[in-house]
């Protein structure tokens, strides 16, 4: 997500070409998620337009098709996977890891059929997979039958964490709208690889979101000081303040490991280089 409207002419220049909006993000953040793969497989062109606007460094963390992942529930997808790692190509180092992201209802009975999708997959990627049903979090047996199926090929478990969103009710209608859809499961911060990923919603409120990403302050100092390699989201129900909160956040775990590499110095608002009109790629 690199497009949202209510960055632009705050943090981000307004209007942008297309082929300029990725470059101008990657100046106040050096990773992004790719969710727009889950909904439409991109054209090995757009892929390539990322490539040009990114440097080799920075991180996509992208998500595999929803028909690979929801629909068929990762059996029989061959060719829509071969179509789909054919269109990412072009972001060689820049794709950090392949985000297999499993339905609500995919418990620990389905374990036998992640093992089997897992063991498929070629091995010029890295995989992360985040599950959503609640018997991972709960049940010490599931969760560690997850940590053996993807141990075995070196996969990360990606963690939502959603506890300081559902710390108490909603107060916007942003958040009452991811009241009803964001997984309500425990925090889990154990990292299985040397490239942790982790994804935390906040609430509309900067400094209670701040308040409740602390735990991952923490967390991500004794990684990084493990020799570890981690990536953290922050997302808010509106995202509104996402790219400044992210900012905030990598400023927090730098004051305790001042070697960590600082941010890009981000675009001011004022640098348009383009005046084409706004389009969805």
């Amino acid at each position: 997500m690199w497009t949202h409207t209510p960055w632009r002419g705050r943090f981000l220049p307004h209007p942008l070409p297309p082929t300029e909006r990725l470059r101008a993000y990657a100046t106040w953040c050096d990773a992004v998620e790719g969710n727009t793969t889950f909904y439409a497989t991109p054209a090995r062109s757009t892929v390539e337009s990322w490539a040009a606007q990114t440097d080799p460094g920075f991180r996509f963390v992208v998500k595999l098709p929803k028909p690979i992942t929801h629909e068929r529930r990762l059996t029989g997808a061959g060719e829509e996977l071969r179509t789909f790692l054919d269109a990412i190509e072009p972001l060689g180092p820049r794709a950090h890891a392949l985000w297999v992201q499993l339905p609500g209802s995919f418990g620990p009975n389905d374990l036998g059929t992640l093992a089997a999708f897992l063991q498929r997959l070629p091995e010029g990627h890295r995989y992360a997979v985040e599950v959503r049903h609640r018997a991972f979090f709960e049940d010490v047996r599931a969760a560690r039958a997850l940590e053996s199926v993807l141990g075995r090929v070196g996969a990360e478990w990606i963690p939502f964490d959603t506890v300081a969103f559902f710390d108490s009710p909603p107060t916007s209608d942003a958040e009452r709208d991811a009241w009803t859809k964001k997984p309500r499961v425990p925090r889990r911060a154990t990292a299985l690889t040397d490239r942790p990923i982790v994804r935390y919603l906040g609430r509309d409120d900067i400094t209670r979101t701040a308040e409740g990403w602390r735990p991952w302050v923490g967390t991500v100092v004794e990684w990084l000081r493990e020799g570890r390699s981690p990536t953290v989201f922050v997302h808010t129900p509106d995202n509104a303040e996402a790219l400044p909160l992210a900012r905030r956040f990598h400023d927090e775990v730098r004051a305790l490991v001042p070697e960590l590499e600082p941010l890009p110095e981000p675009m001011s608002p004022s640098d348009a280089t383009g005046t084409e009109p706004l389009t969805l790629f």
